[in-house]
């Protein structure tokens, strides 16, 4: 499993990568977390507002920080 994170650094960005690694960690399953940061990249994938979560290539959430328990849930939903 291939979960992205899309942001250009700001801070929600980089708490929605945090935690998004915390959940990860937490539900003990084989997924790699990438940061993009490329704009280009990212207006690719039609979201208008960071941060985006994509799971295997998928745009799962966008424009907000979720909770550590709504990410698990949306990670646990694309298993």
């Amino acid at each position: 499993m291939e979960i992205k994170v899309l942001g250009t650094g700001c801070s929600n960005c980089k708490t929605l990568e945090k935690l998004t690694r915390q959940a990860v960690e937490e539900l003990s399953i084989d997924a790699q977390v990438v940061k993009e940061e490329d704009i280009v990249k990212i207006m690719g994938y039609g979201i208008m507002r960071t941060p985006g979560l994509v799971i295997d290539e998928k745009v799962v959430l966008s424009g907000r920080v979720p909770s550590v328990s709504e990410i698990k849930e949306i990670i646990q939903k694309a298993v």
